[in-house]
């Protein structure tokens, strides 16, 4: 059944329907310099192993120090450090070191050189294992190698961006698991 209520949108502006992941912060480090940098696309590509793409923009400080040691951490926020994700994507990583001007805890990576930042809810440990497409859309697709998460709760509020300075936070639940076959959960 259509809808006649439908008008006309904007083609540069389909990200407010399109983006339905978390923001995330993806941190990362090489030869002694460490950045943080938001990011608000990303996709799951593969369960096992675990894959994730993201657009890192070739201008970005984050892009050089991700391409040149071939790993990240992205980690999950919650929507009470809206400010601190706002403020990490609006400043210069070569200007500041991110980290101590926003208050964030870098604690150390187990299995990648990369920094976790500690007051988020889930970190996720990443390794570059496909650049076919980073020089020509910036397209890295990385492996979580190893993942941390806080056991509850276990549906945080995460903030996703719509784009024109505008985020939703996470809400309510559907469970329907009853409806899936064993082997899809």
């Amino acid at each position: 059944m259509s809808n006649p209520d439908k008008v006309d949108f904007p083609v540069e502006k389909v990200r407010r329907y399109l983006e339905p992941g978390p923001v995330v912060l993806v941190s990362s480090a090489c030869d002694g310099e460490r950045d943080i940098m938001t990011l608000g696309w990303h996709t799951v590509m593969a369960f096992s192993p675990s894959l994730v793409g993201c657009v890192i923009a070739a201008g970005n400080h984050s892009f050089d120090l991700v391409r040149r040691s071939g790993e990240c951490v992205i980690n999950l926020p919650t929507a009470d450090l809206v400010d601190e994700v706002i403020g990490v994507g609006n400043t210069r990583g070569e200007v500041l070191d991110k980290f101590e001007h926003f208050n964030l805890t870098a604690e150390p990576g187990e299995a990648v050189a990369a920094p976790h930042v500690a007051e988020c809810h889930a970190n996720f440990e990443c390794r570059l294992v496909d650049d076919r497409l980073v020089e020509a859309r910036n397209f890295f697709v990385f492996e979580v190698v190893r993942a941390r998460v806080v056991p509850e709760p276990v549906y945080p509020e995460t903030l996703h961006y719509t784009g024109d300075g505008v985020f939703m936070v996470s809400g309510q639940r559907i469970d329907r698991r009853d409806q899936f076959l064993p082997e899809m959960l």
